[in-house]
């Protein structure tokens, strides 16, 4: 099991803004593992639990593809083979596409370290362009 902390978070972090809202994913786990460690489910949709100390949501990593119209029309993979650059692949804009795992490292397959230097908004892929938010 591998957690990273991703997102909006790892984008404020790069900016100097302390971020409330900390968003985190596990690779290599399965909901059964999840539990095991005493991880509470709290996701309808897909796999998201609770830290039993924390009490911060943990998203497993996932991957989506686009099923039918409208916000809900989406199916999602939580297969515990799913890298990080999987689900990043997933997200909005590439700033937002960044992970940090637990020893500090940047994980940034799509350049938005770069874009937040720049201050430029560019989407993760044209699917954002095809159904956006």
């Amino acid at each position: 099991m591998q957690v990273y902390r991703v997102g909006g978070a790892v984008r404020d972090k790069l900016l100097g803004i302390e971020s409330k809202d900390v968003d985190w994913v596990v690779t290599g786990s399965t909901p059964e593992e999840m539990i095991s460690d005493g991880y509470r489910p709290i996701g309808k949709d897909f796999p998201v639990f609770l830290h039993p100390a924390s009490r911060q949501e943990y998203a497993l990593a996932r991957t989506e593809r686009k099923i039918s119209r409208g916000y809900a029309g989406f199916s999602f993979n939580t297969d515990s083979g799913i890298t990080i650059e999987q689900d990043l692949a997933r997200r909005d804009l590439t700033i937002n596409a960044i992970a940090q795992d637990e020893q500090g490292n940047i994980i940034d397959p799509f350049n938005g370290q770069q874009d937040v230097k720049d201050r430029v908004l560019r989407h993760v892929s044209d699917a954002f362009v095809e159904d956006p938010v």
